[in-house]
């Protein structure tokens, strides 16, 4: 169970002070290495519903160098930001207000539906179970579009340093077709909405699906790729999965120790492990070299980069 941000927590980080940092000073560019990468999954998923502006303004808020997202396609070609590719039930309500249920998220496919259709649905004032911490609101699944534009707004008006993107294609061998495009006009549909907006080489693109990273290299190898890891197979077997070296390798946290941390390196790829929401095993990631790594918590992160950087 994740726990909640308590006063206790700066038991764990040591000497950091009573009260919570500011916005403001949590982009100060001594409060760490600003070679590490911290990244907000799915904008900031423990604090304010996932995959929505709210979400992608508050992680920038807190500082992080990278806006980690989902990308999904709706039925009329649109890239929409979800990380299920249909209604979830667990988040999400109908536009008469009335929840999803378990049994009707299979009738619910985002691919079968306009981007339109998709933002008439509530998908944040029922907040989340999982994320007590979380502040529910009433938001919607944008487009990727929007989302790019409102950072671009918030950046500005606030003078932050304009953040790196990491947006995941959510392709797999039994969804083509069905639950998304095929793998070739998912990708392509994803980077020309990059493309269209200035982010090649600012956004990087990742997958479980090494399908999906083939046609993004083909597509442009200047596309930063990151190549997630669930399973248990090793590095060198997920490795030989792909024709190209990745330029990062993204394991379950739970994945990393000295041992594959050498060897990314080692294969000139960085390190960034998911999802890592517990203050102690951020401390053991940072303290095992890993480049970065993505949190629900991005409010946490900066609290132990802060102190193991001090």
């Amino acid at each position: 169970m994740i726990r909640p941000l308590l006063p206790c927590l700066l038991l764990l980080l040591g000497a950091i002070g009573c009260s919570s940092p500011s916005p403001n000073s949590l982009h100060d560019n001594d409060m760490q290495d600003s070679s590490f990468d911290l990244q907000g999954h799915r904008g900031a998923r423990g604090l304010v519903p996932e995959n929505t502006i709210p979400a992608f303004l508050k992680a920038l808020d807190l500082g992080v160098t990278t806006l980690e997202m989902d990308a999904v396609i709706s039925r009329d070609s649109q890239v929409v930001l979800s990380h299920e590719p249909w209604m979830s039930s667990a988040i999400c309500s109908h536009p008469d207000g009335t929840p999803v249920t378990k049994e009707e998220e299979a009738s619910l496919l985002l691919f079968n539906m306009t981007a339109k259709e998709i933002a008439s649905y509530d998908c944040g004032k029922r907040g989340h179970a999982l994320f007590p911490e979380q502040t529910p609101q009433p938001t919607y699944k944008p487009l990727l579009a929007d989302v790019i534009r409102a950072v671009n707004e918030h950046v500005k008006e606030n003078g932050y340093p304009a953040p790196r993107y990491n947006i995941e294609i959510k392709s797999s061998l039994d969804g083509d077709g069905l639950r998304h495009p095929l793998v070739w006009d998912y990708a392509q549909l994803l980077y020309d909405v990059i493309a269209f907006n200035g982010l090649v080489g600012v956004a990087d693109v990742q997958s479980f699906d090494p399908r999906a990273l083939e046609a993004m290299h083909s597509i442009n190898p200047n596309v930063g790729l990151v190549w997630l890891i669930s399973n248990q197979e090793g590095f060198e077997a997920n490795m030989a999965k792909l024709t190209f070296t990745p330029n990062v390798y993204s394991p379950n946290h739970n994945l990393v120790d000295s041992t594959l941390v050498e060897a990314v390196h080692t294969a000139n790829m960085k390190l960034i492990p998911w999802t890592v929401n517990e203050v102690e095993r951020m401390r053991e990631i940072i303290d095992l070299g890993a480049d970065g790594l993505i949190t629900d918590y991005p409010d946490r992160a900066k609290l132990v980069l802060a102190s193991t950087n001090q």
